[in-house]
């Protein structure tokens, strides 16, 4: 009864979704309030029912109910709970479901709170969540069904179907053939729900600017209402992509973190324009500019979440992180062409009352390199867009598959991120309205000699590349420029409010979290960017078939092959597993330990590089080959990996900026209020 039960729930959501969409409608444009009451109650029904759905799908994956088609694909009885819990995202069918529940979740926790200066928001908002749990509950229901279950014909033909066909028995395998060997990794257990949650994240905001357009608001009022969800969409959006980035690293023996996947990018560019919307938000905020940019970006956040779903499910790419083929291609682009199409209507339509009396005075001023900043990202992303879209194109004209590589999307896009890098360092050292270059240039000459030290410590390294050296710059301009401004606001509270250093910064913060919280995002990306440019300019590497006892050479350290261990588990791999001495000068350094296990089930190998880190590099080794008499020769290939661990620490700076940024500011009293008491 579990079965049924979770698939007649996600029947009642889906008629509760609809339900909400045509009552949220009616009652927005006849003002009744039972109507919308109506809406609002259906609209929050749907999260308890999907909870059930997902509760419904995650025992029968726990339990080993083998019998449904997709039980037997994402499990097996080796495998352990965590992972069975992890199957839930594991396949097209359940990750689709997932998906629903998450948005579902958000839509409740908004609906579920007061409504007061927004009331007249309240119906489309509806309107535009329940229509996107709507559309992808279809999906579900009707194309990638996770509650179907093998049944077995006359003839023996094993078949997966919702309801058992005429003259069949269900089939009841033993086992199951378990999930994806890549996948059984940390990374990838957190990696989906993360990008889940900032992609359904993003839904919130971008209802609320459609609610803005349809009622005619020009003011920043639905902004402030969706800051924190915009927020936190874009930190899980970060997070999941940096634990993709985590995943590749450990998992496929290349050396590197990002390959410029199709699927990658997909999951890249909303991120993209999502940062560009932050920004934007806040100048809107701050001078009632960008109007125009605030909506445009959400609505294309919006439409690029739709499209990178579209582009992991529809089988149109051929990608390590892709969902096998699908039918439900066509759908996607249908459900983003009309989206995109009515929100694009609805800019046009209300394109005059968006414009705004004040006007960028000065290129130099806070508002002029914000719009820089917006370019940039703008930029980027329009490179990432053609570099994924025009293979696709080419071999829909043309026949061919072109193949579109690293070095055009590094060559494209590395001078603008580096850019953006300056672009940091710059915008703490301006200020808001009238500026000149001599005043940001009097701002900007101390931390930018300051900075000059990094790339001279490269420089007296080794490092030769003028591009590394000045990338270098760039990151420890913005790092010191973004201290250097918090410095000087703490001197400066300290002076005035009579305070010590910590009690100015610590109220500094606390009564402005947003900004400081901005500052320490930008210190955390700086560092990641320091990562980037250590593995991407300075790594090296070898490759050799090594006997026991013999040792391959890289940057000063030698690798010596100790010995090999093959074993089977019960849990159906073979595992291969070398030691691996490194020494430096004669002096022992680590011992790693390399290694491939092969699922005899899949008939897939994944490798497990050995790895041994510390702040300022990783050498990693991975264990390539090795002959039938194991002690006679193994194939190894070592990376070394300068600074790569501080894109990692980057990204908990980052993390740690973003709940800075969302912690409640302490409201400051007003003047009066404070000369009564």
């Amino acid at each position: 009864m579990i079965g049924p039960i979770g698939y007649g729930t996600l029947v009642i959501a889906l008629v509760t979704s609809l339900l909400a969409v045509v009552t949220s409608i009616y009652g927005g444009r006849s003002r009744s309030a039972a109507m919308l009451e109506t809406a609002r109650r259906a609209a929050l029904i749907t999260f308890p029912l999907l909870s059930i759905s997902i509760l419904a799908l995650l025992i029968l994956l726990i339990s080993g109910h083998f019998e449904y088609t997709y039980v037997y694909q994402t499990t097996d009885l080796a495998m352990p709970l965590y992972l069975k819990i992890a199957a839930l995202w594991g396949g097209q069918e359940g990750s689709l479901l997932f998906w629903c529940w998450l948005l579902a979740g958000f839509s409740f926790i908004t609906l579920a709170r007061k409504w007061k200066s927004e009331n007249d928001l309240l119906p489309w908002v509806i309107t535009v969540t329940s229509f996107t749990l709507f559309f992808f509950l279809i999906l579900v229901l009707f194309f990638e069904n996770p509650f179907h279950r093998y049944f077995i014909t006359m003839d023996g033909q094993v078949v997966s179907s919702l309801l058992p066909p005429m003259m069949s028995l269900q089939a009841d395998p033993p086992d199951g053939a378990g999930l994806n060997p890549l996948l059984r990794h940390f990374g990838m257990v957190v990696h989906p729900p993360a990008l889940y949650l900032g992609f359904t994240g993003f839904v919130i905001p971008y209802a609320y600017a459609i609610a803005a357009l349809i009622t005619g608001r020009s003011d920043d009022q639905w902004i402030k209402s969706t800051r924190k969800w915009s927020l936190m969409a874009w930190l899980f959006l970060s997070i999941g992509l940096v634990l993709g980035s985590r995943w590749a690293y450990d998992v496929l023996g290349w050396g590197g973190y990002w390959a410029w996947d199709p699927v990658e990018i997909s999951a890249l560019i909303p991120w993209l324009t999502g940062t560009a919307y932050l920004h934007s938000m806040i100048t809107q905020e701050k001078r009632g500019l960008f109007k125009h940019w605030t909506i445009a970006l959400i609505v294309l956040t919006f439409c690029l979440v739709i499209f990178g779903t579209f582009l992991t499910r529809s089988g149109l790419l051929s990608s390590v992180h892709s969902f096998s083929e699908s039918s439900i291609g066509p759908f996607f682009l249908a459900f983003i062409a009309l989206m995109f199409l009515i929100s694009l209507g609805l800019l046009l339509w209300r394109w005059n009352d968006l414009g705004s009396a004040y006007q960028i005075r000065s290129f130099f001023s806070k508002e002029g390199a914000f719009v820089l900043n917006n370019l940039l990202f703008v930029a980027i992303f329009l490179i990432c867009l053609i570099g994924i879209l025009f293979p696709i194109v080419s071999e829909l004209v043309t026949g061919q598959k072109v193949t579109v590589g690293p070095p055009f999307y590094e060559s494209a896009t590395g001078p603008l991120f580096a850019l953006l890098l300056l672009l940091m360092g710059v915008v703490p050292l301006t200020v808001w309205g009238a500026a000149t270059a001599s005043s940001l240039g009097r701002n900007i000459w101390l931390p930018a000699a300051l900075a000059l030290a990094a790339p001279g410590v490269a420089l007296f390294l080794g490092a030769t590349s003028w591009i590394a050296l000045l990338s270098i710059w760039f990151v420890f301009f913005a790092v010191i420029a973004t201290l250097m401004d918090t410095l000087k606001s703490i001197r400066l509270r300290s002076r005035v409010h009579k305070e010590s250093g910590w009690q100015s910064f610590n109220n500094l913060v606390r009564h402005n979290r947003r900004r400081y919280g901005g500052y320490l995002i930008h210190i955390g990306v700086a560092l990641m960017g320091l990562g980037i440019i250590g593995i991407e300019m300075f790594q090296t590497t070898t490759q050799g078939m090594v006997a026991e006892g013999e040792s391959l050479q890289l940057s000063g350290y030698t690798f010596t092959y100790e010995k090999l261990e093959l074993q089977d588990t019960p849990d159906g791999r073979n595992i291969a597993q070398a030691s691996i001495l490194i020494s430096r000068d004669g002096r022992e350094v680590g011992r790693v330990y390399p290694g491939s296990d092969y699922y005899y089930y899949s008939q897939q190998s994944v490798t497990r590089p050995g790895i041994h880190s510390t702040l300022s590099e990783d050498l990693y080794i991975v264990l390539v080959d090795w002959l039938e008499i194991t002690a006679e020769g193994a194939t190894f290939k070592v990376f070394r990996n300068p600074l790569i661990n501080w894109l990692w620490i980057g990204t908990v700076v980052l993390i740690l900026g973003t709940l800075v940024a969302l912690w409640p500011s302490r409201e400051r009293r007003p003047l009066a209020l404070k000369e009564k008491a």
